[in-house]
């Protein structure tokens, strides 16, 4: 977790998640032996508590169906056996590393040297390995086939599935998210262009293709391949939807668009295509300029002279915020990027219409209609939680040749204290937004601010967000540690250690009202006695079966270090499945389509000190020396089973 987090930017005024808590949620709530709150109790009425699956007795599915009991049967990892500079994993399971930071992105490429060249750090993995997806290859009479758009919203179904293919070949889509100068060039300020090249080219987006082996080398590896490619920082990139062109993405020195940075969580769409999302990109713009003062628009997205000390300013005046050639190039950031994984030739896409934030995750639903559904959270304390519809089936849009992605209505989250919420729509046809922005390109390039205005809830840093088997929307919380203290009664002020909010869509997925409520608080598994402690969520990822999947970023107690942890959404049950190493990150999943192998990454191993581990080296102690590298974590079950069972 990144300090810049918990500092908001937002000085709106409007009225913080927080209170709403205040006002709804008690500690006794709280279903001791589980993770849900009891939604007859929390909740003005029944109407709500069965939008939550129960009936009118508040029984939840798995409470009038023991049959749903037994998803989650792996021994845990123990909290003795998870901290240190190697990771932990359920006796049940076993891992294997691959795709290490500084390793060559394909077979023959330049290999792994301290600290990189910026010539060959465009060509190897990136650091900050975080958000990615499987995209798996389909074999048929010799020929391979990428995505197969008949699956739709569902990875594991389809020809893939049928035929048996997919599962040991496909194409990885891996998000950099970022990497210190110290851990990246050795040094805390780049000393010339060549190290801000260096530094940039670790960021962005891999795509690489991998295969498992057969036989007594079976593992997962790199293949020379067409489709292989890294996407960076000065990588040429594309703008569609409403405010592509816009005068506020231009620049008086005229260069083109390039390049996307600080890529943290993802999303895939049902047609094929990799999503990636620009979180902190603020951090990477400066100035030397002591007369520099940022406008409304910079102080809201949280811009400063200083930015995150990468000093990219120094040489690359695209990133000096006082140089005038370059007005507006902050705007070209904060965007939802897609990629196509099975066609190099085609320019990345900043997808305007889903709105400019620090955005954490783009997960897309289809809902009945076939209408394509993209939450996204906006990654700070006290933003917002927002949702894009399309305008219209996504099948006939694209036979149109309109982008699904381009044409739609997107949404910003406000909750209510008696359990109900609505999505408050972000468009010129809302009066105050029409009066105070000048077209629709503008309200988007300044998302943010259109959201302060229509009145959105502050939120507690919300990040992934996933749908689950019951279809419900899981938003992570992860902290919060600004709010003022509570009494008693209020468990969640401050928020330290962050909780798990879920809602049903009531009105339909691509409807404007929903009911939520808390499903998880992480406080409240801190008890002595209990070994499934977590704290911080993050990642989320639900499978079919009905289990969620947590990825944890922060200060996990007992001395545990961060972990992925698996919930049964029926019956709350928890266990940990496996915990990272000293100063690293959980984040990052993927699936094969059988749901036999699980990827999840590693980042910033050690916070990229030697000392505290030599990652992905498995050494019983570190040796000071042998520089901690990010790398990607594939799990499997003993058995050959289904992840997470």
């Amino acid at each position: 977790m990144n300090d810049h987090d918990d500092n908001s930017s937002n000085n709106s005024g409007n009225r913080p998640f927080a209170d709403i808590l205040e006002t709804r949620l008690h500690r006794r709530q709280v279903l001791k032996g589980g993770l849900a709150v009891a939604a007859t109790g929390f909740f003005a009425g029944p109407a709500v508590a069965q939008a939550f699956g129960r009936d009118d007795r508040g029984r939840t599915p798995w409470q009038r169906n023991p049959r749903n009991r037994g998803l989650i049967n792996f021994t845990p990892v123990a909290i003795a056996d998870g901290s240190g500079p190697n990771p932990g994993i359920s006796p049940d399971y076993q891992y294997d590393i691959i795709l290490p930071w500084g390793d060559p992105l394909e077979p023959g490429g330049p290999a792994y040297s301290w600290p990189p060249t910026a010539a060959d750090q465009a060509l190897q993995l990136g650091i900050g390995h975080d958000g990615m997806w499987f995209f798996p290859m389909i074999h048929e009479h010799g020929r391979r086939f990428g995505w197969d758009e008949d699956r739709e919203n569902n990875p594991w179904r389809g020809r893939a599935l049928a035929f048996g293919q997919g599962n040991d070949h496909g194409v990885l889509c891996l998000n950099h998210e970022f990497g210190g100068n110290d851990h990246v060039l050795g040094k805390p300020v780049p000393e010339s262009l060549e190290d801000v090249r260096a530094s940039q080219h670790a960021h962005g987006v891999s795509v690489v293709e991998i295969r498992k082996g057969h036989g007594r080398d079976n593992r997962w590896q790199p293949v020379r391949s067409r489709l292989s490619r890294r996407i960076h920082v000065n990588t040429p990139v594309n703008f569609s939807g409403p405010a592509a062109g816009h005068p506020l993405l231009q620049t008086p020195n005229g260069n083109i668009p390039l390049g996307t940075v600080n890529n943290c969580a993802n999303g895939y769409t049902p047609w094929g295509t990799y999503l990636t999302c620009e979180e902190n990109f603020n951090g990477y713009f400066g100035t030397e300029d002591p007369a520099w003062t940022p406008n409304e628009s910079q102080q809201r997205y949280g811009f400063l002279n200083t930015g995150f000390g990468y000093g990219w300013h120094l040489f690359d005046k695209r990133f000096d915020l006082a140089d005038p050639d370059y007005r507006n190039e902050e705007n070209r950031f904060g965007w939802i990027v897609e990629i196509d994984p099975f066609d190099p030739t085609r320019i990345p896409v900043k997808r305007t219409a889903l709105g400019r934030t620090k955005h954490e995750g783009a997960t897309v639903h289809v809902d009945d209609y076939g209408r394509v559904v993209v939450y996204s959270g906006d990654d700070q304390t006290f933003d917002y939680i927002y949702k894009f519809v399309s305008a219209d089936n996504w099948r006939a849009m694209r036979a149109r040749g309109e982008s699904p992605l381009d044409h739609g209505t997107l949404y910003v989250a406000r909750f209510g204290d008696d359990g109900n919420g609505e999505w408050l729509e972000l468009s010129m046809n809302i009066p105050a937004l029409a009066a105070r922005f000048a077209d629709m390109g503008e309200l988007l390039v300044n998302t943010r601010i259109a959201a302060d205005i229509v009145g959105a809830t502050p939120m507690d840093r919300p990040e992934w967000v996933t749908v689950g088997a019951d279809d419900k929307v899981y938003c992570a919380l992860t902290n919060n540690s600004r709010r003022s203290v509570a009494d008693g009664p209020n468990p969640l002020a401050p928020n330290p250690d962050g909780h798990i909010i879920r809602w049903s869509e009531t009105s339909g997925f691509a409807g404007t009202t929903f009911a939520w409520d808390i499903f998880l608080i992480a406080e409240d598994t801190h008890a002595d006695d209990r070994e499934d402690t977590f704290s911080d969520p993050d990642g989320l990822w639900a499978d079919p079966d009905g289990r969620l999947f947590i990825e944890t970023d922060g200060g996990q107690k007992k001395g545990l270090n961060n972990q992925l942890l698996v919930a049964d959404i029926n019956s709350g049950e928890l266990r940990r499945l496996f915990t990272g190493v000293s100063g690293c990150e959980v984040t990052g999943i993927a699936v094969t389509p059988d749901r036999r192998t699980l990827f999840v990454n590693i980042q910033h191993p050690g916070d990229g000190d030697p000392n505290q581990t030599n990652f992905p080296l498995l050494n019983a102690a570190p040796d000071g020396v042998t520089i901690p590298r990010d790398a990607t974590v594939v799990i499997t079950r003993r058995d050959g089973g289904i992840i997470g069972a």
